[in-house]
């Protein structure tokens, strides 16, 4: 079972590369069905990208997702799995970690911007043993430098490194719409509500019921750009109401599910 309580899915191939042909180097994909890859690591920086679908990264550390125009950028080394939502058109890059010694060495969501996006697909479309002191190579040299000025955006799920914490959030994550408490929890876990409580900020940064509601928003975002109707998603989140649906939402995201969407 994958860390967001899927049962195992089909597997996508992984390029057998013993080293990348040049320091930048593009894959392109259509994915018709949820598909997923064995958790791995490479010794290059990966940035997984999707033009249409949606994309979600498990490391250790915790889960980190993108909608179209966002993308997860993985560090070199970091052992990890990529989920794809069905009807996904992926859009990998594989960097040399020497071409990116500016990047912090941890997982992040990047907000991808137009220029951004039409950058991508044009060196998508290139050859892949490009000159690189011809335009490819200034190509290249170009969305290195946009990517090194992208912002970082909130669409990660930290996991606590408490084992009785990470068994309460393997249940939310199967069943995000438990209504549960942490009192409720604690009886089964046996430690106390404040206990919990206190661990649960201490290893997140985010009290279990922030936890638990981006939980349930991030969730919700392959099914909304799928396409399905915000009442539906909403109670199948554990929502009682769209109202209260799109208000968190609103407040998670900075905007409604409508307008997170619209390119």
């Amino acid at each position: 079972m994958s860390p967001n309580g899927q049962t195992s899915l089909p597997e996508r191939t992984i390029p057998a590369l013993r080293q990348l042909p040049r320091a930048l180097y593009a894959r392109t994909e259509s994915l018709t069905q949820q598909v997923g890859t064995p958790r791995h690591s490479h010794p290059w920086v990966q940035l997984s990208y999707a033009t249409q679908g949606v994309l979600h990264v498990h490391t250790a550390a915790g889960s980190f997702v993108a909608p179209p125009q966002r993308a997860i950028w993985v560090p070199a080394g970091l052992e990890h799995e990529v989920i794809s939502s069905p009807h996904t058109e992926m859009r990998s890059l594989y960097l040399e970690r020497a071409a990116t010694a500016w990047a912090p060495a941890h997982c992040r969501v990047l907000e991808i911007d137009r220029l951004t996006r039409e950058l991508i697909e044009r060196f998508c479309a290139g050859p892949v043993e490009y000159d690189e002191a011809g335009a490819d190579g200034r190509l290249a040299q170009v969305l290195l430098d946009q990517l090194r000025a992208a912002p970082e955006v909130r669409l990660s799920l930290p996991l606590p490194s408490d084992p009785r914490l990470q068994q309460l959030c393997r249940q939310l994550q199967a069943h995000p719409e438990d209504k549960r408490s942490l009192g409720d929890w604690s009886t089964q876990l046996g430690a106390s509500e404040k206990t919990l409580s206190r661990r649960f900020l201490r290893d997140t940064g985010l009290t279990f019921r922030a936890w638990r509601q981006r939980l349930r928003l991030l969730g919700a975002l392959s099914p909304l750009e799928r396409g399905q109707r915000v009442t539906d998603v909403a109670l199948a989140c554990g929502y009682e109401s769209t109202s209260a649906f799109i208000a968190a939402f609103r407040q998670q995201f900075g905007a409604t599910p409508g307008e997170f969407f619209r390119d």
